[in-house]
């Protein structure tokens, strides 16, 4: 199965090399030294800015959808409380031609998933660019002469192609940086789960146990980074790293001027907007 995986998603994983190909050209078009650690670093820093600029529509979709789905969320809450326990076949019909009503109304599609659905071949994509090209496997435009550059760069003794239990054993300095990019990358995700997007979660219609899981989250993905980081290269907790401070500014930034209406967040909003309209 994972070798269909990557022959069916083989043409993505090679326009991904192809990017990181070039943004380490660019790292030295800026004065760096092509191979060095700085170049690598930049080149991923460069690959995550191009990534995340590319899908920035879809994540302007994304809060669309949820604001659209809010806002649809009171009548859809009415309808099934009017509807609830009924179980005759023609009265589940009219429910559901009501619901596609609202649905229409508030602009709600039921395709909103369908975004963040497509994010995932990319993703895959990136994790094996980077996870082959720190690892010493050539792939698309990343030649053998650049794969052998990126094992070969070293910063303070830690290479692309480092792994933790193994730094910390044989280059224990080099080994706490890594622990600390695997604890930045974490807590960015954290952080980001906690300050943002739970603020912008209603979890009024969900089940108390969802509710208890949905804000457990944050604390779940922050472990999962950790735990990770023992097993993955240091080029990917790089990664890991650039891509987390992305979304970190980014959600904060929805947080702060587009918060899903109903949210907590939204609330805190038009609490602040009303102060500065008073004073």
């Amino acid at each position: 199965m994972p070798d269909v995986l990557s022959a069916l998603l083989s043409p993505v994983t090679h326009s991904v090399a192809a990017v990181l190909a070039a943004t380490h050209d660019a790292a030295g078009a800026v004065g760096l030294s092509p191979g060095s650690a700085g170049a690598w670093l930049l080149a991923v820093l460069l690959l995550v800015v191009a990534v995340r600029t590319v899908l920035l529509p879809v994540t302007v979709h994304q809060v669309r959808s949820s604001h659209a789905r809010a806002h649809a969320a009171p009548q859809l809450r009415e309808l099934r409380r009017r509807y609830a326990g009924i179980r005759d076949l023609e009265q589940l019909t009219a429910m559901r031609t009501e619901q596609k009503a609202i649905h229409a109304e508030h602009g709600v599609s039921g395709w909103s998933l369908a975004p963040a659905l497509l994010q995932l071949p990319l993703f895959y994509a990136l994790y094996r660019v980077v996870s082959d090209l720190t690892a010493g496997h050539s792939v698309g435009a990343l030649d053998a002469g650049l794969v052998a550059s990126a094992s070969a760069a070293s910063l303070a003794g830690l290479h692309l192609t480092s792994h933790l239990g193994a730094t910390l054993a044989s280059n224990p300095l080099a080994g706490v940086v890594l622990v600390t990019a695997a604890l930045g990358a974490a807590l960015l995700s954290l952080l980001s789960q906690r300050w943002f997007v739970l603020p912008m979660t209603d979890v009024a219609d969900l089940p108390e146990g969802m509710a208890t899981v949905q804000r457990l989250m944050p604390w779940l993905g922050a472990v999962g980074v950790l735990a990770a980081a023992a097993f993955v290269p240091a080029g990917l907790i790089a990664y890991w790293l650039f891509n987390n401070a992305w979304t970190f500014a980014q959600q904060g930034l929805v947080w702060r001027f587009a918060p899903t209406p109903g949210s907590p967040a939204a609330a805190r909003r038009e609490a602040r907007a009303l102060e500065g309209a008073v004073s």
